[in-house]
This record gives structure tokens, sequence and C-alpha cells, in this order.
């Protein structure tokens, strides 16, 4: 059972501690909460939450005493498992220590908040009296379907991800610019293709000779945590076998996996399996790409496109196909810039990603390691050429490992472009 003098030591010792070292992210998170909402930051294990939090942190005490913030860890609390009562119990020793704020503005950050049974109800209630609160999670299911039902649309949420090849390159203290010298110009390459490989976990960039067992933990701790214990997943088997065969394939069909286990002689449903890639996607582990239909029921029966949170977590489990992990780059890009995203296929073609912007077709993409063979540069441009032509949009790419050129075909201008250069442009242009 949590005590008052429990809360109060963990309190103190946030006082007493310095901040550490902060990396400012391009992920743009207010620190000042202008209406009654909760901010919350949901992403996977160790893509930087609480060191985003703690940036936050240090850009209020430029106007606030540390007395006003307090930040809980609740995996690292020490005595979980903790319920809502154990947050009220904490709230109080806060304003017992600090009874002056009652009339101030204070702020909660509450990391990892998942951990606490009915924490959401806690977080409205402080809301209700004024309280700033910040919260994070590594569960997209947690911090979203609990938050658009118990708090009513009282959060603003934001999703932060693993090191942007922009953060990499800054993360080093060089500076992002338009013209580069034939020097500048390769020693970006020479990142860009560390980062393609080991991809952008930040611990992995701090303690490069420990990149290969940083990155299974950081995976094994997923699927354990965040997956198996989290939903209580009794066959555990499956799911490591499921994730083997996500990662083995770019393209998954439930209904071939769950003949593939029947002839294995292992029993499970085409339910379960569904709801263990439901699981993955709640965890980040994977993304699951849909494609592109003006019918709704038939883009969700579609056979999804599988991407990895990080190309350090392929890359770490034997994946060399340098034309997925190039693709693989491009979307998470995609996700970090919101785009609205799916894949367009027709029977014998196919558009690796088709950018919408509510219901008009903004902008077709394809990705392709290397462009210089005849046959592969035709393969990528025709599919180009009619689905300019299908969706009206004459925003044509294909983004390659280091080709950059712009093609002229049947009236239709295509920008070819190295993705290390895509990577790095500004959010806003793209």
């Amino acid at each position: 059972m949590v005590m008052k003098e429990d809360w109060a030591g963990m309190i103190k010792e946030f006082y007493s501690k310095k901040l550490p070292e902060t990396f400012e992210r391009e992920l743009q998170v207010p620190a000042e909460i202008p209406i009654a909402r909760a901010i919350s930051i949901i992403g996977p294990r160790r893509a930087g939450k609480t060191y985003l939090m703690f940036n936050l942190i240090k850009k209020l005490l430029n106007k606030y005493p540390k007395e006003n913030i307090i930040y809980i860890n609740f995996e690292k609390a020490g005595f979980l498992p903790l319920n809502v009562n154990d947050l009220v119990l904490f709230k109080e020793t806060f304003f017992e220590l600090n009874p002056s704020l009652k009339k101030e503005d204070s702020y909660f950050f509450l990391d990892e908040i998942q951990n606490v049974d009915n924490w959401e109800l806690f977080v409205r209630t402080c809301l209700d009296e004024g309280i700033k609160v910040f919260i994070s999670g590594s569960s997209s299911k947690l911090l979203s379907k609990e938050v658009a039902t118990s708090m009513r649309g009282r959060t603003l949420t934001y999703t932060l991800l693993p090191f942007s090849f922009r953060e990499y390159i800054m993360s080093r203290d060089i500076k992002i610019q338009k013209f580069l010298s034939s020097s500048e110009k390769a020693e970006i390459v020479s990142l860009f293709n560390k980062y393609f490989m080991d991809g952008g976990y930040p611990e992995t960039i701090v303690y490069p000779e420990q990149n290969e067992k940083i990155l299974s933990n950081i995976f094994e701790t997923a699927l354990y945590k965040d997956v198996i214990e989290r939903e209580k997943i009794r066959n555990i088997k499956i799911v490591l076998q499921l994730v083997q065969a996500l990662i083995s394939s770019n393209e998954f069909s439930v209904n071939k996996f769950y003949n593939y286990l029947k002839s294995m002689n292992i029993k499970t449903g085409k339910n379960t399996l569904y709801n263990y890639i439901s699981y993955l996607e709640d965890a980040f582990v994977i993304f699951l790409l849909r494609k592109f239909d003006l019918s709704y029921k038939k883009a969700g029966q579609s056979l999804p496109k599988v991407y990895f949170i990080d190309n350090g977590i392929l890359t770490n489990n034997k994946i060399d196909d340098k034309g997925r992990l190039l693709e693989n780059l491009v979307f998470l890009e995609l996700v970090r810039r919101e785009r609205d995203v799916s894949y367009y296929q027709t029977q014998s073609e196919e558009i690796d990603f088709l950018i919408k912007k509510g219901k008009k077709v903004i902008q077709l993409i394809q990705v392709c390691f290397d462009l210089s063979n005849f046959m592969t540069k035709d393969r990528e441009i025709k599919p180009l050429l009619k689905a300019s032509k299908e969706f009206n949009c004459n925003n044509l790419s294909i983004l390659t490992n280091s080709q950059e050129k712009e093609l002229k075909i049947s009236g239709k201008k295509i920008i070819v472009k190295p993705v290390w250069k895509w990577l790095l442009e500004d959010r806003k242009e793209t």
C-alpha cells in the first residue's frame, strides 16, 4: 500500500535532482496549455518521450519555480500496481507540501500513465481543478480509446517516433543547409548510410558500440511487456512466430499465416491472429498501410503492407533488402509529417504511397533503391503516369538511394530525388 510518505519522498527527490541534458525534438508540443486539455505524448518505448517531457519542464522553469511542477514515472515508481485512489493521495500530498499552489498554476507530468488503473478519471478531475496535465504512454490504444471515451475530447495527442534523419543529423551538431560543399555532402551521405541501417533510437546514437544489444532489448521489451504481458497472452509461441512472419514479408495475409500454422498442427483462430496484430500496432511495433479504394469497406479488407517502427529493428532481425529498408524509412517520415497515406494497386501495377488531402490525391510517390536499370525504371514510371491521369495528380516523385534528376515523359514531370535529401527538406514544403 502506498503511503503519503512514499509520495512525499518521490516529490522531494524530483525537486532535489538536476534535470538531465535534453535534445530539442522537432515535434512541436506546447509547454503552456492554452485550454483545459491534457497533453498526451504517445509513441514506442525509448523513443524519447521522457526526455521530451524534461525539455518541456525546462521551458516552464523559465517562468515558474520548480515547486509548481512535478514529474512521476509510473514504470519506475517502485510500488506498482497503482490505481486511481493512489493518484488522489499523490495529489493531496503534492498540495500539502505546496499549499500556496492551490491558487497558482501547477503542472503534473505523468510518464507511462497506462500502468495505473483508471488513470483517466484522475486526469479529468485534475483538469476540472485547473491543474495542467501532461501524460505519456507506450500504447496508442490506451491513450486514444480511453481518452476518447472517458475524457470526452479533453486531450491533445502528439506522437513521438525515434529520431528522424533531420534530428539524427542535428544531434551531431551538424547544421542542415540547403546548399552543401562536396565534403559536407559526403559527410551527410555517410551518416545517412548509417542511419539507413541502424535506425534512429536515441540510445543507439549515444552508444553505437552497443547498437545490437540495445535494439534487441527494445524489441524484446516491447513484445513481452507491451504486448504479451499487457494483453495477458498465453500462447507466446504463436506471437513470436507471427512477429517473424511480419518481419519476413512486406505484405501480410492472415489467411495464409493461419493456413501455415494449421499445416504445422498449431491451433489458433483467425480472430486471435487479428487481435495479436492489433496489439502489435497498439504497442508501436508495426504499422499497417491499407490499399487506397473509394470504398472504405474494400480498403479495410485489402491486404495490408507492413512497416516497422525503426529500420534498426529490421536490420537487427537480419533483413538486408535495401529496397524494403528504403521504403520503410519513407513511410515513417510520412507518418511524422502526418500525411494521409495509402498504397495503390491494380492487377499489374502498384504505387508505393498515395497521399491525400481530404478527398483529393495530392502526391504519388514511388520508392526504388536503384533506378539505373531500364526495366526497373519502366516499372516505376508507368504506374505513376497512369495514376497521375486517373487521379488528376501531377505531383509525382521517385525516391531513390542516390540518383537525382527531373524526368519529362508524356507531358508529365517526375522528380527523382535521393531519400536522404528528401528527408532533410522542410516538412512544410513537402
